[in-house]
């Protein structure tokens, strides 16, 4: 084995600590010269053995290891990395330039391959990605550390059989390497069920990274995914690492996957298919090991229909679909999830709350929830900051629980009516009659779905804002 000296520039806390292997004597001597000009730390070994030994001593950040080799190829070396150091990041170097080389590399966890010969320039650019993606790996690792120590680790919570059902989907899905597509209402939970699949997956030790599609503006949404060049257009001042490439290796969550512009369902339609990325401003394609899982509260086939969505996307996507029933469809979980709500609360702002009134909790188990399980979130933290150090009660629940009961007494009280309360009062009992299932209710009402959902969520507006 032949290692570089010790370079005090290379042990700076930018630097990467890498590992290149390769029969080759004169890259050899070249990699010791020019990878501590880098800015980084390199050992040099002569064949996969003498790298695996290597490996056995200690960490590294990154390998550079030729496919063919005396002893043990690259594949094999990368293969053994993933058990002694399994956040290195692994690129192959090979002469045979071939698709079916990059996929096996691929498959065996290597972060992206080079094709010899290759030039100091390449090596560097993607050492600089190596860099980038470790940088935002790790903040996004520090980020769920805190996030877990101040809400709990996520997990879904209730036991009613339609839960257990997605439970038992999860299961069977996460071992795989299949696309999933996540139904859902507003506010069920669905990146909750995501996260169960990385952390029940063969990945769950890699990166799992949450893009909420709808929030990214139209104009960056490309660069955010996919990264860019420095200089690729106005504000570009720095290479940037795209999220795809931060999850390489680990999972993807493209949430409101039915908000993405139809110029970008092109290409990540692509993506999907070649498992390729290309940066902004940059010609050459990426290869990436990414499982995507998509969610939507939106219904595809009728985007489709109105040209909103591509069909070959839609087909591409929903490999395995798990639908999160919505919170009116499991009432009797609502206990359960109380607890565990006002449990966070109390880890954030203080013993307040610590048990629930029955006069409460009817008031919860009547309510229709049209914004789910995240609308009880903020229903409970709403009622904690009022209820002091004492339980809570239906007076501490926001003013529109009481909303219906109004409606209902004003159906029967003499003087006039708003058509605002008729309507709404139809509504409800439309609901009522179908045992919340707004699709039954708008079909009785003949309105459309999207008719329904827009008069609940105006009228919950216009009750919290009394």
């Amino acid at each position: 084995m032949i290692s570089s000296p010790k370079n005090q520039d290379a042990d700076d806390n930018k630097g990467l600590a890498i590992l290149f292997a390769d029969d080759n004597r004169s890259l050899q001597e070249l990699m010791k010269l020019e990878i501590p000009r880098m800015g980084h730390r390199v050992t040099v070994c002569p064949d996969g053995l003498t790298a695996v030994a290597a490996l056995e001593m200690e960490s590294f950040d990154c390998l550079l290891v030729d496919l063919d080799m005396p002893g043990l190829n690259g594949i094999d070396v990368i293969a053994r990395a993933k058990e002694l150091c399994p956040d290195a990041e692994a690129v192959i170097l090979t002469g045979k330039s071939s698709l079916e080389t990059a996929i096996a590399a691929l498959r065996h966890g290597a972060f992206d391959y080079l094709t010899k010969p290759c030039t100091l320039v390449e090596i560097e650019s993607l050492l600089r990605r190596v860099q980038d993606k470790r940088r935002l790996t790790q903040q996004c690792r520090a980020l769920q550390r805190r996030l877990e120590r101040i809400e709990g680790t996520p997990r879904l919570i209730g036991k009613s059989p339609c839960m257990e059902r997605v439970r038992a989907l999860i299961g069977k899905v996460a071992p795989t390497q299949s696309t999933v597509l996540i139904l859902g209402e507003t506010g069920t939970g669905k990146e909750l069920v995501a996260r169960a699949v990385h952390d029940q997956s063969t990945r769950a030790a890699e990166p799992f990274v949450a893009i909420n599609c709808g929030a990214l503006p139209e104009t960056l949404i490309e660069s955010e995914l996919f990264g860019h060049r420095k200089g690729a257009f106005t504000g570009a001042d720095e290479h940037r690492v795209g999220l795809f490439e931060v999850a390489h290796g680990g999972t993807i969550f493209l949430d409101e996957i039915g908000e993405l512009p139809k110029a970008m369902q092109a290409k990540l339609l692509r993506v999907l298919e070649n498992r390729e990325i290309r940066r902004v401003g940059e010609n050459r394609s990426l290869t990436v090991d990414v499982r995507v899982v998509c969610a939507t509260h939106r219904d595809l086939p009728e985007m489709v229909a109105a040209a909103d969505f591509r069909e070959d996307l839609m087909y591409r996507i929903n490999t395995f679909e798990i639908f999160l029933p919505p919170l009116r469809e499991r009432l009797d979980d609502i206990d359960e999830l109380a607890d565990h709500l006002l449990g966070r609360f109390r880890k954030r702002n203080g013993p307040a709350g610590r048990q629930i009134a029955d006069d409460a909790v009817a008031a919860l188990k009547s309510h229709v929830w049209p914004g789910n399980v995240r609308e009880l979130a903020n229903t409970l933290e709403h009622a904690t900051i009022l209820c002091d150090d004492g339980p809570i009660t239906a007076d501490h629940l926001p003013a529109h629980f009481n909303r219906r009961q109004l409606i209902g007494a004003a159906a029967n009280r003499p003087g006039p009516i708003s058509l605002r309360d008729l309507e709404m009062q139809a509504i409800y009992q439309a609901l009522e009659r179908n045992d919340g299932s707004k699709a039954k209710a708008a079909d009785e009402l003949g309105i459309s779905l999207k008719t329904l959902y827009n008069k609940l969520n105006a009228a919950s507006e216009l009750e919290k804002s009394a």
